[in-house]
């Protein structure tokens, strides 16, 4: 890919910015295993990491052999968005660690984004009271496409493949899932502790992708 200039960077909210990946699966789990459905983790973090909430409740209840049952899913989709506001009110999510850092950093350079399929309250209740709360000029959520991830409407208002397909440079973080399962990014990172600004954007003006 050609060189390009870096004007602003949109970061992904779950399991970038916020180690949350593992209370919204607990959720999902038990919203599915109320209504008589089991949900592994490897096959959760394996086919459905990355969907916006709603077609990841619609992916696992067909995968389920629940259907598209459109009453049903609302019925699994609210008691998930109940479970995971029970068990965050008590122990919020934190931010990674770097993640403060690199945002401060980026702040100062660059316009800042977060494109999510979360829901915008969970974002923002994340965010709350952190040092980085204010540093996003905009927010997209899940309520604000018509389709969500892995579609790319949900990036170019603001998963790998649907920043690449909104024709984005993307910088892959190791903190959820392995560097070999990221691949298709330009750049892998292990984390945010430590990123180098300065490095990535000589990483782009070379248009050289390559694992950090």
């Amino acid at each position: 890919m050609s060189a390009v200039a870096l004007r602003a960077i949109i970061f992904d909210f779950n399991g970038v910015l916020a180690d949350d990946e593992t209370p919204h699966f607990l959720a999902f789990q038990q919203a599915l295993a109320e209504d008589g459905l089991a949900l592994t983790q490897e096959a959760y973090y394996g086919a459905f990491l990355g969907m916006d909430e709603r077609n990841c409740a619609a992916a696992l209840l067909d995968s389920a052999g629940g259907g598209r049952d459109l009453a049903r899913l609302r019925k699994i989709m609210a008691r998930k968005a109940t479970l995971f506001q029970a068990y965050t009110a008590t122990h919020k999510p934190p931010l990674f660690e770097g993640a403060v850092e690199f945002v401060k950093q980026a702040g100062a350079r660059y316009r800042l984004a977060i494109a999510s399929g979360g829901k915008r309250e969970q974002i923002e209740f994340a965010l709350r009271e952190t040092p980085i709360e204010k540093d996003f000029t905009v927010i997209v959520s899940a309520e604000d496409t018509p389709f969500g991830k892995p579609d790319p409407a949900i990036y170019s208002r603001a998963g790998i493949r649907a920043a690449l397909a909104a024709g984005m440079w993307v910088v892959g973080l190791a903190t959820t899932y392995p560097a070999d399962q990221l691949a298709e990014a330009h750049a892998v990172l292990p984390g945010l502790t430590g990123a180098s600004l300065d490095r990535l954007h000589r990483l782009f003006r070379s248009g050289d992708p390559q694992i950090l």
